[in-house]
């Protein structure tokens, strides 16, 4: 099985913030955000393995700005690590101010361990990750570190 990039599953996704998506204040609703990052982390991890995938995992979501109705939200998925059959995908939202210049900013960040299903819907064999760059083997080593830490609990 031949090693693939970081960049052939990255994937950038935006939507638009509409009023059924968010509380009586105008707040979007920490879920839906979830929601759209776990379908994010979900398109990564298809595309590497190239079968279904499912979440296994979600660590480290961190909520840095609030998100409002009528904002452009982009959420930016990535590979960091791959195991055997399980793959983390770091998932980036960014919040724009449609009406402001420059206002795209982080809002917030989360890692999702996915995991490779076979036609039986067991853990199925995905390819290495090759990574190209400094940056991409931070996230690796960082990634191979937390997978490490998951697996003697």
């Amino acid at each position: 099985m031949k090693k693939k990039t970081v960049e052939a599953s990255k994937i950038c996704i935006g939507n638009l913030m509409e009023p059924q998506q968010a509380n009586i204040s105008g707040n979007v609703h920490g879920g839906e955000i979830m929601k759209l990052m776990d379908n994010t982390a979900g398109i990564v991890a298809h595309r590497h393995a190239r079968s279904n995938t499912v979440t296994a995992r979600v660590d480290g979501l961190e909520f840095i700005k609030p998100i409002h109705i009528g904002n452009l939200v982009t959420f930016e998925g990535r590979l960091t690590f791959v195991g055997k059959s399980s793959m983390e995908v770091l998932v980036e939202v960014y919040v724009e101010d449609l009406e402001v210049e420059n206002s795209k900013s982080l809002a917030l960040t989360g890692y999702f361990t996915m995991v490779a299903l076979d036609e039986k819907e067991g853990p199925k064999k995905v390819p290495e990750l090759l990574t190209e760059g400094p940056d991409e083997e931070k996230l690796f080593l960082e990634g191979k570190k937390r997978y490490l830490a998951r697996k003697n609990r």
